[in-house]
């Protein structure tokens, strides 16, 4: 999913909308502090020190303290779901995702799909049956005990407000494993965070794949300071996993 355009267009209109020096404020720079304070605070949640409802009440009030306004909780919560219709409302996939999809189980007949996610579980069920993709992987979510909720469907959903877990720490990655019925020597991992996905999952024993879109890469997030170690290749669209991943 195309993320970082869906956060700066509802970060736009939360501008639009508010009035006084926010929405004077230059769009780039408010959309700049924004991530860098999800990237803050959501590191804050992942680690324990923030429940999820915390999390989002310090970025809003962080967002807007330098206009001088202070938001109680209940506000900065109030704030939060405005900005949330907004970033819902944007969520579109990359056009590499489906043609990369159909190339890849032409490629690999066998193939199964699963999504690791440092996230909450109902919130990435409703984004991942938003963007369509929830039936198109066929995906079940795995519990923390590692039950599924639907074992006739192929695909798994595992995700760290559900596992008390996080990527890079490898028992996720060995969770997904797991919850496919597959070594971990026989999984491929995709994600745009170097150290927290690609090599997270390299360290778990998975093929550790960068995905590096260049231009639409977001360097808050990204971790591209991070050396990919060997055996960890980096691609710049989904299109190449199928010559990647092919027998």
């Amino acid at each position: 999913m195309a993320h970082s355009r869906a956060v700066d267009l509802a970060i736009a209109l939360a501008q639009r909308a508010a009035g006084g020096q926010f929405a004077t404020d230059e769009k780039a720079a408010v959309q700049a502090r924004w991530r860098e304070l999800e990237e803050l605070h959501y590191a804050r949640y992942l680690s324990g020190e923030l429940d999820y409802e915390g999390q989002r009440i310090h970025r809003a009030r962080d967002l807007h303290a330098p206009y001088g306004i202070r938001l109680d909780d209940d506000a900065a919560l109030a704030w939060f779901a405005e900005y949330l219709h907004g970033y819902r409302d944007s969520w579109t996939l990359f056009d590499d995702v489906l043609p990369a999809l159909d190339a890849l189980e032409s490629a690999v007949p066998s193939i199964r799909f699963g999504i690791i996610t440092n996230g909450d579980l109902a919130f990435q069920t409703d984004k991942l049956h938003r963007i369509d993709l929830w039936n198109r992987l066929d995906l079940t979510p795995v519990r923390r005990d590692g039950a599924v909720d639907d074992s006739g469907r192929r695909g798994r959903l595992i995700a760290s407000g559900e596992l008390g877990t996080t990527k890079p720490d490898p028992a996720i990655f060995a969770a997904a494993a797991s919850a496919l019925g597959a070594p971990a020597s026989a999984c491929a991992y995709v994600g745009d965070r170097v150290r927290t996905d690609a090599v997270g999952a390299h360290e778990a024993g998975m093929l550790g794949v960068w995905l590096d879109r260049g231009a639409h890469r977001n360097d808050t997030t990204s971790e591209s300071h991070v050396t990919l170690p060997a055996g960890v290749p980096s691609i710049r669209s989904l299109r190449d996993l199928p010559a990647l991943l092919a027998p």
